[in-house]
């Protein structure tokens, strides 16, 4: 798995993850899909993404998105 596929893997489980809490807990776990959201939409435009830069680190190798 390269950088890029785990950061959608990861960006996915949260949205998902998120969205389950709002259903069985609390309606302000969406301001976490929303945070997800926003965080994909910059990287999008300006490349930085910290979860990236995480997985970079643990030796994820990067793959052509977050050169």
């Amino acid at each position: 798995m390269n950088l890029d596929r785990a950061v959608f893997a990861f960006a996915g489980v949260m949205i998902l993850l998120s969205l389950t809490l709002a259903h069985f807990s609390s309606a302000n776990w969406l301001w976490l899909t929303a945070f997800v959201g926003a965080n994909l939409l910059q990287a999008a435009f300006t490349g930085f993404c910290p979860v990236a830069k995480l997985f970079r680190k643990l030796g994820i190798t990067s793959g052509c998105a977050f050169n």
